[in-house]
């Protein structure tokens, strides 16, 4: 590990620390910066999440761009990484650098051997240039969280080694935090996602188009097991150009950000419902929503981790799901046509919408992490099912 590092949020509040991974910038190198410098590395909103294993995938999973994440299990990185595990790219190409999270904050890092040809969570971090803190009191930060709501922070290491933060490095730290926006209305859409489009498993069938907004590898699998061409397009490609593909459904994918502040793809959603199949996953999910006119708003901490229940109104089923959003869709803001397919069994939350005369499906939850293990793989047979029984008749 690294030497002695803080994290500190917004509020001042500060936590002591070892420094893992790539080395923490310090004060003096905040300032000097500015703006969204360090923005992926070391810094972001501090959210916290609630599974036992996973981290390799947390890691390098887009949807968490901009974030900071606290593992509430307290021993992590005893099984390694392998890095054909990640969550980042397509799974065939290399046609994009690994994303995902700006730092990991863990209770006890594991620092021993790990199996065959894995590397240890450490090294794994330090070649994807992320910044770790261990030896937090985790609890303390995860109540601070759940009581006070997800608040912005950044992991700094000292200007002198191994000694303690001077009140000016604090002060410019907490400077720092305060003037930055949080995650309400932040498009971070932008800084992820395919640059061009992706054709995989040509022969397959049904075929899916999919919008990458900084999808999980995991979906793309699953869509391919199950037999789909698959065709994988950047998140600025207009309905005009998605509808010339003849596809036979369109999926969009998850991602990070706030999905309100996603306007240009708000649009063109809107331009093709009614016109091919959709379905969404995440915020994809919520995207879809806001093109039928409903609304989104930010959560106090959000869903994060492998453990959520969520309840099926259709057949009163109860699953366990794995989630990571920090947005949700307000029911009572739903427009003529849409109704409620699953909510959370915790707090009634939307995790899963249907339209009377569209042919639209989406879940916010994710159904290719399969915690249960294989609790909600179903949804994409679902999807599969509604692209060969669509309807496309009716309006919004």
């Amino acid at each position: 590990m690294n030497g002695i590092s803080f994290l500190i949020l917004e509020d001042g509040t500060i936590f002591e620390g070892r420094g893992f991974g790539a080395p923490a910038p310090t004060a003096d190198k905040l300032l000097e910066a500015g703006g969204e410098t360090f923005f992926d590395r070391a810094f972001g909103e501090v959210v916290f999440n609630t599974g036992m294993s996973g981290y390799p995938e947390i890691a390098t999973d887009p949807s968490y761009l901009g974030q900071l994440v606290v593992m509430t299990y307290p021993h992590i990185g005893n099984y390694g990484v392998d890095e054909e595990w990640s969550e980042s790219g397509t799974g065939n190409n290399n046609d994009r650098t690994i994303t995902g999270i700006s730092g990991l904050i863990v209770r006890s890092l594991y620092n021993g051997k790990v199996p065959g040809e894995r590397i240890s969570l450490d090294s794994f971090l330090k070649k994807n240039n992320t910044t770790g803190i261990a030896e937090i009191d985790t609890r303390a930060l995860t109540l601070k969280l759940r009581d006070e709501g997800s608040s912005n922070g950044v992991i700094i290491q000292p200007e002198k080694e191994n000694e303690g933060l001077s009140e000016d490095e604090k002060i410019i730290v907490v400077s720092y935090l305060n003037n930055f926006p949080s995650m309400e209305g932040r498009n971070l859409v932008s800084k992820t996602g395919i640059k061009d489009r992706v054709e995989i498993n040509a022969a397959g069938s049904p075929h899916f188009t999919v919008i990458d907004c900084g999808i999980k590898t995991n979906i793309i699998r699953n869509l391919v097991s199950r037999g789909c061409k698959v065709t994988i397009i950047p998140s600025t490609t207009s309905a005009e150009d998605v509808l010339t593909i003849e596809s036979d459904g369109v999926l969009i994918s998850n991602g990070p950000g706030d999905p309100s502040a996603l306007t240009d793809i708000i649009i063109q959603i809107k331009k093709l419902l009614g016109k091919i199949p959709l379905t969404g996953i995440c915020l994809g999910h919520q995207l879809i929503c806001l093109a039928l006119g409903a609304e989104t708003e930010k959560m106090k901490f959000g869903h994060h981790g492998i453990n959520h229940p969520v309840y099926d109104e259709k057949t009163g089923r109860v699953f366990i799901t794995s989630q990571n959003h920090g947005f949700t869709v307000r029911e009572d803001s739903f427009t003529k046509g849409m109704e409620v397919w699953m909510k959370n069994s915790n707090d009634n939350s939307i995790e899963g919408i249907k339209h009377k005369n569209l042919s639209v499906l989406s879940t916010q939850f994710h159904p290719e992490a399969a915690p249960g293990p294989h609790d909600s793989l179903w949804i994409f047979d679902e999807f599969i099912k509604m692209t060969k029984s669509a309807s496309l008749k009716g309006s919004i």
